[in-house]
């Protein structure tokens, strides 16, 4: 337990830290890396390159001063993160590395202001901090092994079948090279893929979301092509994935993690809405509903740019005539004339107030979204204003969390 006055000293950190928090994990990551270049076979250099990470840690760093003394109350983000944490293998002994790098660029930043008393009351909040994720993620890599086809660290997967889905995303379904059991998984959940590309210095681990419903002989993830543009760097997996993985090759994979998971308990009407490739854990979820729930009344509404992007359409569609209780809504916000041809979309534009008057049954549901941060931005602030209770809102990032 931290003492009253250390309590305090955090929270006085908090003004401090909204000011130069960003700076100080930016330093962070640039003391680690110099003194420990291994790690960079963890982290996700795109996400580095374009200052997410920085920003998620900076995002979390802020929120444990802010709830030094209500600890309990960020427990439900220490549980996210660990979920990431394992399906990446951070280990325990990682801890100590990062207290000392993270103290060492607080000092850096801010100069004369971190006095040798409140370095010290971060060192004490740090290590409490440290051991709640310790304590969370042991229990985690437990599960992942002593599950029924788990299994410890990354496991050897073979390609059975490799699926163009649409221009930009193809599916793998990847079936495990001993030929043993694979472990289950709750439909939103993910794996990390471990692949070693030519000519690259270092290890990458890229999460994607498994897009089938559990229970399969194999998994399946269905990964969009990132060729990258001004503003982002082009996606190394991604296209090594496209391009260069074929059936028959072996890909490693962690376990399924993830705390993105369908309620299957609650009987009430669900909302699935997806943009872009973040249909994926949401497929996930609408075959499990009709393939174990079949009378549960669900609502699924894709966006996308234009049918020549939009991924699995059949397959949601043939769903859609094979259940009564499944309605199915396009919305392109750039439809081609072939689109227009074809009546190929619902609505032209964006997910709005107007387009949930038209397409969910009430307010009485609960929503689940997935797709690129700006679209969920939208739809987050949407919902509230249509009047959605908070505890009926869930999403999913990919990649280091965000604020809506």
């Amino acid at each position: 337990m931290l003492s009253e006055k250390t309590i305090q000293i955090i929270k006085s950190t908090v003004p401090v830290l909204e000011k130069h928090g960003i700076d100080i994990t930016k330093r962070f990551y640039q003391l680690l890396f110099t003194k420990h270049p291994e790690l960079l076979n963890i982290f996700n250099h795109a996400n580095q390159k374009q200052g997410r990470q920085q920003t998620a840690l900076a995002n979390a760093v802020y929120a444990a001063a802010q709830y030094i003394d209500k600890l309990e109350t960020i427990i439900p983000v220490v549980k996210q993160i660990g979920h990431k944490h394992r399906s990446l293998g951070v280990k325990a002994e990682y801890y100590p590395i990062v207290g000392e790098n993270l103290l060492a660029a607080i000092k850096d930043v801010l100069g004369d202001l971190a006095t040798d008393e409140i370095l010290q009351a971060w060192a004490e909040a740090y290590g409490v901090i440290a051991d709640a994720f310790i304590g969370v993620e042991a229990e985690f890599y437990k599960q992942a092994e002593q599950q029924q086809g788990g299994w410890e660290g990354f496991r050897a997967f073979k390609v059975d079948r490799k699926v163009k889905e649409s221009d930009v995303i193809t599916s793998f379904y990847l079936v495990p090279q001993d030929g043993n059991a694979i472990a289950g998984f709750e439909p939103g959940q993910y794996i990390s893929v471990k692949v070693d590309i030519p000519g690259e210095k270092n290890t990458h681990i890229r999460q994607y979301s498994l897009s089938d419903a559990p229970g399969k002989s194999y998994y399946r993830i269905s990964v969009k092509r990132e060729d990258g543009n001004q503003d982002q760097p082009a996606g190394k997996v991604s296209v090594y994935l496209h391009e260069q993985v074929e059936q028959g090759d072996i890909l490693f994979l962690s376990a399924p993690a993830g705390d993105f998971v369908l309620d299957q308990k609650d009987a009430r009407p669900v909302v699935l809405i997806s943009g872009g490739v973040g249909l994926t854990p949401l497929v996930s979820m609408l075959n499990t509903l009709v393939e174990t729930n079949p009378n549960r009344q669900v609502t699924f509404i894709h966006a996308a740019q234009n049918g020549q992007v939009h991924a699995m359409r059949e397959h949601v569609e043939e769903l859609a005539r094979q259940h009564s209780q499944l309605s199915v809504h396009w919305c392109y916000d750039k439809p081609t004339d072939y689109d227009r041809a074809t009546n190929a979309f619902h609505k032209e534009g964006y997910v709005d107030i107007s387009t949930l008057e038209q397409m969910v049954p009430s307010k009485d549901v609960s929503f689940y979204f997935c797709g690129p941060t700006p679209f969920m931005k939208a739809l987050y602030h949407t919902l509230k204003e249509y009047g959605i209770a908070e505890a009926d809102i869930h999403f999913e990032f990919f990649g280091p969390a965000d604020s809506l």
